[in-house]
Protein backbone atom coordinates (compact mmCIF):
# COMPACT_ATOMS: atom_id res chain seq x y z
CA UNK A 1 0.00 0.00 0.00
CA UNK A 2 1.12 3.43 -0.96
CA UNK A 3 2.46 5.50 2.04
CA UNK A 4 0.39 8.40 0.78
CA UNK A 5 -2.91 6.12 0.76
CA UNK A 6 -1.83 4.77 3.81
CA UNK A 7 -1.76 8.63 5.57
CA UNK A 8 -4.69 9.54 3.71
CA UNK A 9 -6.77 5.95 5.60
CA UNK A 10 -4.86 7.67 8.88
CA UNK A 11 -6.12 10.88 8.64
CA UNK A 12 -10.10 9.51 7.95
CA UNK A 13 -9.77 6.98 10.99
CA UNK A 14 -8.42 10.19 12.89
CA UNK A 15 -11.60 12.64 11.58
CA UNK A 16 -14.26 9.68 12.47
CA UNK A 17 -12.82 9.11 16.03
CA UNK A 18 -12.62 12.98 16.67
CA UNK A 19 -16.30 13.26 15.37
CA UNK A 20 -17.09 10.13 17.31
CA UNK A 21 -16.21 11.42 20.59
CA UNK A 22 -17.41 14.63 20.06
CA UNK A 23 -21.16 12.95 19.73
CA UNK A 24 -20.47 11.45 22.22
CA UNK A 25 -19.09 13.95 24.59
CA UNK A 26 -21.90 16.30 23.79
CA UNK A 27 -24.45 13.47 24.38
CA UNK A 28 -22.99 12.59 27.93
CA UNK A 29 -23.44 16.05 28.67
CA UNK A 30 -27.42 16.34 27.67
CA UNK A 31 -28.00 13.17 29.68
CA UNK A 32 -25.76 14.76 32.76
CA UNK A 33 -27.82 17.52 32.54
CA UNK A 34 -31.24 16.20 31.89
CA UNK A 35 -30.39 14.19 34.64
CA UNK A 36 -29.62 17.48 36.72
CA UNK A 37 -33.00 18.90 35.56
CA UNK A 38 -34.85 15.64 36.22
CA UNK A 39 -33.15 15.44 39.98
CA UNK A 40 -34.06 19.12 40.86
CA UNK A 41 -37.56 19.38 39.17
CA UNK A 42 -39.24 21.22 41.79
CA UNK A 43 -37.48 23.75 41.57
CA UNK A 44 -37.97 24.18 37.20
CA UNK A 45 -41.27 26.03 38.20
CA UNK A 46 -41.63 27.57 41.46
CA UNK A 47 -45.09 29.08 43.06
CA UNK A 48 -43.24 32.62 42.03
CA UNK A 49 -42.18 32.29 38.25
CA UNK A 50 -44.24 33.96 36.05
CA UNK A 51 -45.62 31.78 33.53
CA UNK A 52 -47.85 31.83 30.04
CA UNK A 53 -50.22 29.24 28.14
CA UNK A 54 -51.97 26.09 29.75
CA UNK A 55 -51.11 24.92 33.11
CA UNK A 56 -52.47 21.56 31.24
CA UNK A 57 -50.10 21.51 28.30
CA UNK A 58 -47.80 18.56 28.47
CA UNK A 59 -44.77 20.98 27.14
CA UNK A 60 -42.87 23.40 29.44
CA UNK A 61 -40.15 25.63 27.91
CA UNK A 62 -38.35 27.15 31.58
CA UNK A 63 -36.54 29.74 30.59
CA UNK A 64 -33.83 31.63 32.37
CA UNK A 65 -32.88 35.16 31.19
CA UNK A 66 -31.44 38.37 31.68
CA UNK A 67 -33.58 41.42 30.50
CA UNK A 68 -30.29 43.22 29.68
CA UNK A 69 -29.13 40.15 27.76
CA UNK A 70 -29.52 41.26 23.32
CA UNK A 71 -30.12 37.46 22.78
CA UNK A 72 -32.70 37.08 24.98
CA UNK A 73 -34.40 39.98 23.40
CA UNK A 74 -34.07 38.31 20.27
CA UNK A 75 -35.18 34.98 21.45
CA UNK A 76 -38.32 36.78 23.01
CA UNK A 77 -40.14 36.76 19.81
CA UNK A 78 -38.90 33.35 18.51
CA UNK A 79 -40.26 31.95 21.81
CA UNK A 80 -44.07 33.36 21.30
CA UNK A 81 -43.39 32.48 17.75
CA UNK A 82 -43.47 28.77 18.74
CA UNK A 83 -46.24 29.02 21.86
CA UNK A 84 -48.53 30.72 18.88
CA UNK A 85 -47.77 28.22 16.69
CA UNK A 86 -49.17 25.27 19.01
CA UNK A 87 -50.48 27.55 21.82
CA UNK A 88 -52.87 24.82 24.09
CA UNK A 89 -49.63 22.38 24.25
CA UNK A 90 -46.56 24.62 25.15
CA UNK A 91 -46.62 26.66 28.46
CA UNK A 92 -43.24 29.06 29.47
CA UNK A 93 -42.18 29.48 32.41
CA UNK A 94 -40.06 32.66 33.20
CA UNK A 95 -37.35 32.40 35.45
CA UNK A 96 -34.40 35.30 36.37
CA UNK A 97 -30.24 34.78 35.60
CA UNK A 98 -29.68 38.39 35.87
CA UNK A 99 -25.73 37.93 35.54
CA UNK A 100 -25.06 41.50 33.93
CA UNK A 101 -24.30 44.14 36.12
CA UNK A 102 -27.22 46.29 37.17
CA UNK A 103 -29.35 43.89 36.00
CA UNK A 104 -31.16 42.66 39.36
CA UNK A 105 -32.42 46.18 39.40
CA UNK A 106 -34.09 46.09 36.19
CA UNK A 107 -35.58 42.69 37.54
CA UNK A 108 -36.89 44.32 40.46
CA UNK A 109 -39.04 46.76 38.08
CA UNK A 110 -39.64 44.18 36.20
CA UNK A 111 -41.46 42.27 39.30
CA UNK A 112 -42.62 45.32 41.21
CA UNK A 113 -44.85 46.12 37.16
CA UNK A 114 -46.22 42.15 37.84
CA UNK A 115 -48.27 43.62 41.09
CA UNK A 116 -49.75 46.17 38.81
CA UNK A 117 -50.56 43.62 36.31
CA UNK A 118 -48.44 45.32 33.70
CA UNK A 119 -45.38 42.44 33.55
CA UNK A 120 -45.97 41.76 30.03
CA UNK A 121 -46.35 45.18 28.89
CA UNK A 122 -42.96 46.46 30.91
CA UNK A 123 -41.27 43.29 29.73
CA UNK A 124 -41.89 44.45 26.06
CA UNK A 125 -40.49 47.39 26.91
CA UNK A 126 -37.47 46.53 28.18
CA UNK A 127 -36.72 44.31 25.21
CA UNK A 128 -38.09 46.85 22.60
CA UNK A 129 -35.63 49.90 24.41
CA UNK A 130 -32.89 47.85 25.55
CA UNK A 131 -30.13 49.91 23.52
CA UNK A 132 -31.31 52.74 25.74
CA UNK A 133 -30.59 51.47 28.99
CA UNK A 134 -28.35 48.87 28.93
CA UNK A 135 -25.10 48.40 26.92
CA UNK A 136 -21.96 46.67 27.17
CA UNK A 137 -22.87 43.69 29.51
CA UNK A 138 -24.13 46.57 31.90
CA UNK A 139 -27.52 47.84 32.67
CA UNK A 140 -28.60 51.06 33.73
CA UNK A 141 -31.82 50.76 35.87
CA UNK A 142 -31.78 54.76 36.39
CA UNK A 143 -32.71 55.11 32.61
CA UNK A 144 -35.87 52.99 32.83
CA UNK A 145 -37.68 55.08 35.04
CA UNK A 146 -38.62 57.37 32.89
CA UNK A 147 -39.57 54.87 30.08
CA UNK A 148 -42.19 52.95 32.65
CA UNK A 149 -45.18 55.48 32.06
CA UNK A 150 -45.54 54.39 28.18
CA UNK A 151 -47.33 50.77 29.87
CA UNK A 152 -49.27 52.59 32.25
CA UNK A 153 -48.04 51.59 35.66
CA UNK A 154 -47.88 53.81 38.85
CA UNK A 155 -44.43 54.73 38.97
CA UNK A 156 -44.07 55.81 42.74
CA UNK A 157 -46.02 52.27 43.60
CA UNK A 158 -43.94 50.67 42.11
CA UNK A 159 -40.87 52.42 43.16
CA UNK A 160 -41.87 51.70 46.72
CA UNK A 161 -42.63 47.99 45.60
CA UNK A 162 -38.77 48.05 44.40
CA UNK A 163 -37.92 47.88 47.46
CA UNK A 164 -39.57 45.47 49.35
CA UNK A 165 -37.05 42.11 50.66
CA UNK A 166 -39.22 39.89 49.27
CA UNK A 167 -38.03 40.90 45.47
CA UNK A 168 -34.70 40.58 46.40
CA UNK A 169 -35.28 36.92 47.72
CA UNK A 170 -37.09 36.18 44.69
CA UNK A 171 -34.01 37.04 42.69
CA UNK A 172 -31.70 35.07 45.46
CA UNK A 173 -33.88 32.31 44.56
CA UNK A 174 -33.77 31.90 41.29
CA UNK A 175 -30.27 32.64 40.67
CA UNK A 176 -29.48 29.53 43.38
CA UNK A 177 -32.16 27.40 41.30
CA UNK A 178 -30.00 28.31 37.52
CA UNK A 179 -26.90 27.69 39.45
CA UNK A 180 -28.42 24.00 40.37
CA UNK A 181 -29.92 23.22 36.87
CA UNK A 182 -26.55 24.18 35.18
CA UNK A 183 -27.73 27.65 33.90
CA UNK A 184 -24.47 30.02 33.21
CA UNK A 185 -25.57 31.78 30.27
CA UNK A 186 -28.81 33.64 29.62
CA UNK A 187 -31.21 32.25 27.45
CA UNK A 188 -30.72 29.30 28.99
CA UNK A 189 -33.68 26.91 28.56
CA UNK A 190 -34.91 23.62 29.54
CA UNK A 191 -38.10 21.93 27.71
CA UNK A 192 -39.35 19.40 30.19
CA UNK A 193 -36.60 19.02 31.98
CA UNK A 194 -33.87 18.62 29.26
CA UNK A 195 -31.39 20.99 28.03
CA UNK A 196 -30.59 22.05 24.30
CA UNK A 197 -28.03 19.37 23.20
CA UNK A 198 -26.14 22.69 21.84
CA UNK A 199 -27.46 26.34 21.66
CA UNK A 200 -29.76 27.93 18.59
CA UNK A 201 -33.28 28.93 17.45
CA UNK A 202 -33.16 25.17 15.48
CA UNK A 203 -31.92 23.46 18.29
CA UNK A 204 -34.53 24.91 20.30
CA UNK A 205 -37.44 24.42 18.06
CA UNK A 206 -36.31 21.07 17.50
CA UNK A 207 -36.45 19.70 21.27
CA UNK A 208 -39.69 21.42 21.30
CA UNK A 209 -41.26 19.25 18.44
CA UNK A 210 -39.78 16.00 19.66
CA UNK A 211 -41.23 16.21 23.36
CA UNK A 212 -44.38 17.43 21.79
CA UNK A 213 -44.67 14.39 18.83
CA UNK A 214 -43.62 12.35 22.41
CA UNK A 215 -46.20 13.77 24.76
CA UNK A 216 -49.13 14.15 21.75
Amino acid sequence: MKKQTVLLLAAVAMLLLFAGGAWWYQNWQAEKAGALARENSPTLVPDHAITLGPASARVTIVEFFDPACETCAVFHKHVHDLMAADPQRIRLVLRYAPFHQGSRAVVKILEAARRQDKYWETLELLFASQNHWASHHKAKAELVWPLLSQVGVDVERLRADTNDPALSALVRQDLLDAAKLGIRKTPGFLVNGKPLTSFGLPQLQQLVRSEIDARY
